[in-house]
């Protein structure tokens, strides 16, 4: 699962120059090109002026707590019982 936060593509401002790959006909999405690690989505068709963050490479990821699941539709039939499973603060078994 991966959390998105959405804003105004003229309210964000970018260190450095992420690569893209075009997803779709109208969708690109942004990655670090050192890393890997996925960046942003945008779609000027659905989602015109608005750039979708993935949460977790903000730089305080708490300060965005979630408002609302979006495209549940397709949604694994076991997503809604996560929050029932046993969480671990580390890999189980380890020490910490």
């Amino acid at each position: 699962m991966m959390g998105w936060i959405a804003f105004p593509q003229d309210a964000v401002t970018i260190d450095g120059e992420p690569a893209t790959y075009a997803s779709s006909e109208f969708g690109s999405r942004n990655f670090c090109a050192a890393c890997g690690t996925g960046l942003f989505y945008r779609n000027a068709r659905m989602l015109p002026g608005i750039i979708d963050i993935q949460s977790g490479t903000l730089d305080r990821p708490g300060d965005a707590a979630p408002q609302a699941q979006i495209m549940v539709k397709d949604r694994l039939e076991w997503a809604p019982t996560i929050a029932a499973l046993p969480a671990f603060a580390l890999y189980p078994g380890m020490d910490g």
